[in-house]
């Protein structure tokens, strides 16, 4: 395991999360293509939930307690029981910094962790690795959420404009 690729990647990652969310109007932070999407709001709480309830805890009861079962999580759920889209936006993106430190200073001092340390999971086993690879990747699929969610608004709010000389999406 490359651990500081992967706290630098998650340290970036942080950065550009918190740069595609900054300057958001109220109405933009809230805005979604569907009702069924997800606003920017939304999806930065989760990423708030997901950093302290899922990933860091997980992997650390994975590296430290193997055996032990995994607290339960609803992501769907918590949307909507924890009034993601209630929440000020401003707020939010602290509580995910704030988080993210957390996270990373703890894995900072993970630099003689087992790795290869298994979960039995009912999908089948997931390592310490797979786990961390998995964070990162969730990053990444909302990374490319935000993006989406800025494309379709500036889209919606540049009509009768279109953005088709800029390229294809």
């Amino acid at each position: 395991m490359n651990l500081e690729f992967f706290i630098v990647r998650l340290r970036a990652n942080r950065d550009a999360i918190a740069g595609l969310l900054n300057e958001l109007s109220a109405e933009q932070a809230r805005w979604k293509p569907t009702p069924k999407d997800w606003s920017a709001l939304e999806v930065i709480n989760h990423l708030v939930d997901e950093e302290r309830d899922d990933f860091r805890t997980r992997l650390r009861m994975t590296l430290f307690h193997p055996g032990e079962p995994w607290p339960p999580i609803d992501p769907e759920g918590w949307v909507v029981e924890r009034a993601y889209a209630q929440r000020d936006l401003q707020h939010s993106i602290q509580q995910f910094l704030a988080e993210r430190a957390e996270s990373l200073s703890w894995l900072e001092t993970c630099t003689e962790a087992d790795w290869d340390a298994t979960y039995q999971h009912p999908v089948g086993p997931i390592t310490a690795g797979d786990l961390f690879a998995a964070w990162l990747a969730h990053d990444l699929l909302h990374l490319r959420q935000l993006v989406e969610l800025h494309w379709g608004y500036l889209n919606q709010v540049a009509t009768p404009y279109t953005t088709r000389y800029a390229g294809d999406w």
